[in-house]
C-alpha cells in the first residue's frame, strides 16, 4: 500500500499557478513619428500596453488578443504577428501583487492611426518617449551623454577578467568605444541598461544592479511590469523587417507621396535618409506605382501620389524597402 501525497493548500496551489497574458504593441506613424498605444487607467502607476489574460472561451491566442484590444481600445486590428513569449519569474512583481507565474505572449500590430472609440484610459505616445536614445533623425540624441557615463563607470569598475567582455558588449550595442550604431539592436541596448541599473524598472523589480537607483535615466518614460522590454522587442522586429518585407505600407494611407513614405521609414528606423537614394531603392524594388493624382499639401509644387503595389507580394518573397545599412559613429 502506497502512501499518497498530502493535498496542497489553496495558497500553495495559487502560488504554483500559471496565467497566460496576451499583450499588444500597437504601432502607428503620426506626423511626429512612430506612436504606440498605451493604457493608463490609474495615473499613479506607469502606463501599460493593452493586454488581458487568455480565457477558456478564446478560440486561439490571436483571437483572445483581438478581443482584449477591441474591448480596451475600440480597435479592430488588421496586421498582427506574434513577437515572443516573456516569462521571467519577477516580471510582474512591480505591476500587481498576484500569486503564481505569468507567461506573457507579445504581439506586434500595425494600424493606420485613428482615434480609438474608447479613449478614457488609452492614448497614443511616441515610442521615443520610452527610448529617446534610439532617435538619430536629428543627430546624436542628447541623452546618450548620460548613457555613456553610466556604461563607462560600469566598465571601469569591472573585475579585470570581465572588463574586456563588458567593453565588447558596449561596443556592439551602443557603439562604445569607437564602434558603430546598429539601429536594429533596440532590445540588446535596453537589456544592457536594465542589467546595469540605468532604467528604473530594474530597481523596481529588485534586480541586482551596478548603478544605484538615483542613477537611473529618468528622462525616458517607463512602463508597467516588463512592457518596455516587450516594446523594445517590437521596435527591433519592425526595424529589421521593413528592410525585407513591405510592412511599412501597413502603416501608410492608401495614397501617399514619396516624402510621406520616406519620413515614415526614417521615423521607424530612427535615422535620416538621403532623398534621392531612398527613391531609387523603392523604385528599383517596384514597391509603388503612380496613381496619376497630385496633392498640393506639401506646400511647394504639387507632389505625385503613389500607392503600394500589392502584386509585389506574389512576385518575390523578399520585398522590403531595401534600406542600406545606416551607421552612426558614437563619440568617444
Amino acid at each position: 500500500m502506497t502512501r499518497s501525497d498530502p493535498p496542497r493548500s489553496r495558497a500553495s496551489a495559487a502560488k504554483d499557478s500559471m496565467t497566460v497574458e496576451l499583450g499588444a504593441v500597437i504601432v502607428a506613424v503620426g506626423p511626429d513619428g512612430p506612436r504606440v498605444l498605451v493604457r493608463q487607467p490609474d495615473t499613479s502607476r506607469p502606463a501599460a500596453l493593452p493586454s488581458g489574460p487568455l480565457e477558456p472561451h478564446h478560440r486561439t491566442l490571436e483571437a483572445g488578443l483581438r478581443t482584449w484590444v477591441e474591448e480596451q481600445t475600440g480597435y479592430d486590428l488588421g496586421y498582427v504577428e506574434q513577437l515572443y513569449s516573456f516569462g521571467d519569474a519577477n516580471r510582474h512583481a512591480s505591476a500587481r501583487a498576484q500569486p503564481g507565474r505569468i507567461l506573457s505572449i507579445g504581439y506586434l500590430a500595425l494600424v493606420h492611426e485613428d482615434k480609438p472609440r474608447r479613449m478614457e484610459a488609452s492614448e497614443w505616445r511616441s515610442w521615443y518617449e520610452f527610448f529617446p536614445w534610439e532617435d538619430w533623425r536629428e543627430g546624436e540624441p542628447a541623452i546618450l551623454s548620460a548613457v555613456r557615463d553610466g556604461i563607462a563607470g560600469w566598465i571601469a569598475e569591472a573585475p579585470r577578467d570581465e572588463r574586456k567582455s563588458r567593453e565588447e558588449r558596449a561596443r556592439v550595442t551602443f557603439g562604445l568605444p569607437g564602434g558603430h550604431w546598429n539601429e536594429e539592436l533596440v532590445l540588446e541596448r535596453y537589456e544592457l541598461l536594465y542589467e546595469i541599473g540605468l532604467v528604473p524598472e530594474a530597481h523596481r523589480d529588485g534586480a541586482a544592479c551596478w548603478a544605484p537607483r538615483e542613477a537611473a535615466l529618468m528622462d525616458a518614460d517607463s512602463l508597467q511590469a516588463d512592457h518596455r522590454r516587450i516594446l523594445a522587442t517590437a521596435i527591433s522586429r519592425l526595424r529589421g523587417k521593413i528592410k525585407y518585407r513591405p510592412v511599412v505600407f501597413e502603416l501608410m494611407p492608401p495614397r501617399f507621396t514619396f516624402l510621406d513614405l520616406q519620413r515614415a521609414v526614417e521615423a521607424l528606423a530612427g535615422v535620416e535618409l538621403h532623398k534621392a537614394n531612398f527613391r531609387r531603392l523603392v523604385e528599383h524594388q517596384g514597391l509603388v506605382e503612380d496613381t496619376g493624382a497630385k496633392t498640393s499639401k506639401t506646400g511647394g509644387r504639387p507632389a505625385s501620389l503613389f500607392r503600394f503595389r500589392r502584386e509585389v507580394l506574389l512576385e518575390r518573397p523578399a520585398s522590403g524597402v531595401g534600406l542600406p545599412p545606416v551607421r552612426r559613429s558614437a563619440k568617444t
